[in-house]
């Protein structure tokens, strides 16, 4: 190598870790997501309440977390470094702080500060008591000053959190069905919080383009579209196909030609999914399923529905267009179709649904002290330990929500390079007993991004993969900041 690639790339290494990324992502996960899962969660509204008051509330505020601290068996705390979670075989981890607070009759009647639990703290990380130090301060904690962290401590034993490759949410990719009566299949996997939605596109013998989602099977677009507030058929036609006269769009909108507003569309549809009462009840509880259920990531209010008819009309120009043969199906192993999930984002799915556990056994010990004639104070229904051994749970085993195993993963400390390779590891979810050719293939979009080398012999082959050594993977920004500044530059709204 000549001698001033080898300077550019050990001042490259000087300045970055191996694994800044993950680290990246924790701090994300740590300053960003959590406040988001809390605005998810913000309002907890208890059925049972005492006779006497009309409403009660309970607000979910502020969340934050400080360094890690281990509590001793006196009862007093103190700050732990690494070192000593190893040898004394404990957990390095943080408290978790929440702002509570309860309204009566939309009064604010008690107000305080919580410890909810313990989250485990990456080493190096900007939470971690190693960040920033030099060296000689790292050697005089006992660290290993050439460590690059990345990984966590749990009940002693360091474990890394292995990134997870997956379909991209949020985006229409359409490909070739091998069976069914569809000869194209488009899919939407839509997310938005806890949700995670597929929504299918299918074009039946008849020729009439059908989508299923939720409780909604195989339910003619147009109907959908007419639902969600795009009631003229000219406009339908028009975000279409752009003006032009399309046979195949043109039968569809025949079909439906009776429907003039929403209310008889939203009333077919009700009928189609077996829902049996009055005609008021059955249009808002279809209102209801539209706006939880369907496309979520675009919003779940009322206003939200005429967006989603726009986007479900882009969604069928795009289709119409590849039955056409105008344009070719998706590649699936394309990498612009994937997402890697790295340690913040899979802490934020374990926070978030051991969050909704903490604040049902919260609601069930309030309601059950209720039940008894007595008004409880929300600090005495609140279990730290629920959340915390939870959390612990599944990072010591590996078994994820979702049903996902080995996530969590004891690191491998053979050797220094092992130990790299491994905080770098990348796992498909796809099946390693099924065949899946395509996917185990090298795709020419992994260059610069995945090692072409790296990778397991046997059933794992080519779905366990490495991260190349310079590869650096982005956080998940900020839409509202990226539609702003292409605003800035000139982007209109259609709307």
């Amino acid at each position: 190598m000549h001698k001033p690639s080898r300077i550019l790339l050990k001042k490259y290494f000087d300045e970055h870790n191996f694994v800044a990324s993950d680290i990246e992502s924790f701090n994300s996960f740590i300053e960003n997501e959590l406040q988001k899962i809390i605005e998810e969660n913000r309002v907890i509204e208890p059925t049972i309440i005492p006779h006497n008051i009309d409403e009660f509330k309970i607000r979910l505020d502020k969340i934050w977390v400080t360094k890690p601290e281990i509590t001793e068996a006196d009862g007093s705390k103190r700050p732990i470094f690494p070192i000593e979670a190893r040898l004394r075989k404990i957990s390095y981890a943080a408290p978790v702080y929440i702002e509570v607070s309860a309204h009566i009759n939309g009064i604010q009647r008690e107000s305080f500060t919580t410890q909810v639990g313990s989250l485990p703290i990456m080493l190096k990380s900007n939470f971690c008591h190693l960040n920033k130090l030099n060296k000689d301060e790292l050697t005089l904690k006992g660290e290993d000053p050439d460590d690059d962290g990345g990984y966590f401590i749990i009940n002693g034993s360091e474990r890394v959190l292995i990134d997870v490759e997956d379909l991209c949410a949020n985006k229409f990719l359409i490909h070739k069905a091998s069976i069914g009566p569809s000869k194209f299949v488009g899919k939407i996997f839509s997310e938005f919080g806890s949700f995670k939605i597929p929504h299918t596109m299918e074009r039946m013998k008849d020729g009439m383009f059908y989508l299923t989602f939720t409780r909604v099977k195989r339910m003619p677009i147009v109907m959908i579209v007419k639902a969600l507030g795009l009631t003229k058929d000219e406009d339908i036609m028009k975000f279409v196909t752009g003006g032009e006269q399309n046979d195949m769009v043109f039968v569809n909108l025949l079909e439906f030609v009776d429907v003039k507003n929403e209310e008889e569309a939203l009333d077919w549809i009700a009928k189609r999914i077996g829902i049996t009462q009055s005609k008021e009840i059955r249009v808002d509880r279809m209102k209801e399923i539209i706006d939880r259920y369907l496309l979520p990531h675009l919003g779940t209010k009322k206003e939200d529905r005429i967006l989603k008819a726009y986007n479900l009309c882009k969604y069928l120009k795009k289709y119409v267009s590849v039955v056409k043969g105008d344009r070719t199906t998706d590649d699936k192993d394309h990498y612009m179709n994937k997402r890697v999930k790295m340690s913040g984002d899979l802490l934020a799915d374990l926070f978030r649904v051991n969050l909704k556990v903490l604040i049902g056994d919260m609601l069930y010990n309030f309601q059950r002290i209720v039940k008894r004639g007595k008004f409880p104070s929300i600090k005495v229904v609140i279990r730290d330990k629920l959340l915390t051994s939870r959390l612990y749970s599944s990072m010591a085993t590996g078994n994820w929500v979702g049903g996902r195993k080995g996530i969590s993963q004891r690191i491998q400390r053979i050797n220094y390079l092992e130990c790299l390779s491994h905080l770098q590891r990348v796992v498909s979810p796809l099946s390693t007993t099924q065949e899946n050719f395509q996917a185990r293939e090298l795709h020419c979009t992994h260059l610069g991004r995945l090692c072409p080398i790296e990778t397991p012999e046997g059933t794992n082959i080519g779905l366990r993969k490495n991260l190349a050594i310079m590869a650096e993977l982005s956080v998940h920004s900020d839409e509202e900041k990226i539609i702003n500044s292409l605003k800035n530059l000139g982007l209109k709204t259609i709307i």
